[in-house]
């Protein structure tokens, strides 16, 4: 069995153990206090106070909030219980501590329930939706001599990126759209997901010089707080090398001719970005990428630095492709290292070669 159906088997048999058990889980956790508690009262030198906080780190992965409340005034029962009694070793700094701890994860289950993630399940369902976000970027088979390279990195190494990438192809055609939400961490990872869904439909249903503008309405739709996205559209004929950029507030695309070595910009600059009006018009460009050009698509973490000039980190990262992308050399990787952009914002590096 692939390891995608072992992990999404795993992840419900999981959900359903965990919803099941929440009463036997509580009741040996809370059980566990209580032998910790006596441990402490009898046998202070083998059972320290500190073993409370072990009992809360597991009941914090594996208990839902109303669980989670229950076993957190249980602890403060059983640790104000053992320093009014005397306990040698429940010191008033001990007792802060865990009473702290208690507040501490109850708050947290509480964030996580307003999110829909409860115990276990839900860090499994986080990764189930940071998986098929990448799973809607994936380029399908190419004919030989074409390859695309992406590489997407989230803000301070989050685990959900504002930044994704839809393709599709078949023998004849390639599109890829390139799309930076607004937003960071899992709040954009969520709206990226929905997005990246919707957009997948989109583009294998649509002809290229609409695709945009049905993305715009289907953003303004939503009517998101925080709804906006820049988007850049590729579409490109496998049989010539063809190729249609449109953008929509996105930083411009960027070709290196293999045969002069020369970097083009391929200024798309004019059109709004998604979901800010109805009324949305774009202009493509059109070029060819001849055997050996790359065609670099990328996201504004790359090239924007706070207090700079957009121009200058675009300037930048062209003289990055200048020294990486040598014909039949170079990857998105090298490319996003090279320019050296901060971790506080997501980043993204797609290359089309035609080899």
């Amino acid at each position: 069995m692939p390891a995608q159906g072992l992990f999404t088997r795993a992840n419900l048999t999981l959900r359903r153990w965990s919803g099941r058990s929440q009463a036997t889980l509580t009741a040996a956790l809370v059980l566990a206090a209580g032998l910790v508690a006596l441990g402490v009262a009898q046998q202070p030198e083998w059972v320290p106070p500190s073993t409370f906080l072990l009992i809360e780190l597991v009941a914090v992965f594996l208990l839902r909030l109303r669980s989670l409340v229950i076993l957190g005034v249980v602890l403060l029962v059983c640790a104000w219980g053992l320093w009014w009694w005397g306990a040698p070793t429940m010191i008033p700094g001990i007792l802060v501590v865990i009473t702290v701890s208690v507040v501490a994860i109850v708050a947290f289950a509480r964030e996580r329930q307003r999110l829909g993630l409860q115990g276990a399940p839900g860090d499994l369902m986080l990764v189930d939706l940071r998986d098929r976000l990448a799973a809607h970027g994936r380029v399908p088979p190419l004919p030989a001599g074409w390859r695309v390279d992406s590489e997407i990195r989230s803000a301070h190494g989050d685990g959900f990126s504002g930044d994704f990438m839809v393709a599709g192809s078949d023998d004849i055609a390639l599109e890829i759209v390139l799309v930076d939400v607004s937003g960071k961490g899992l709040d954009a990872g969520v709206r990226s997901l929905q997005l990246s869904g919707a957009f997948g439909g989109l583009l294998t249903a649509l002809p290229r010089d609409e695709f945009l503008r049905a993305a715009n309405g289907y953003l303004l739709a939503q009517a998101w707080e925080e709804g906006f996205a820049t988007a850049i559209h590729v579409a490109v004929d496998l049989r010539t090398g063809d190729f249609w950029v449109s953008s929509a507030g996105h930083p411009p695309a960027v070709q290196l001719h293999a045969g002069s070595g020369r970097l083009e910009l391929i200024d798309t600059v004019g059109s709004p970005a998604l979901g800010v009006v109805a009324d949305f018009r774009c202009e493509p460009r059109a070029g060819r990428l001849e055997h050996g050009d790359v065609l670099l698509l990328y996201t504004d973490g790359l090239v924007e630095v706070r207090g700079g000039d957009l121009d200058q980190g675009i300037d930048r990262l062209m003289g990055v492709a200048d020294r990486v992308l040598a014909p039949g050399r170079g990857s998105a990787a090298a490319v996003l290292a090279g320019a050296k952009a901060g971790d506080d914002d997501d980043r993204a590096v797609v290359l089309v070669h035609r080899d």
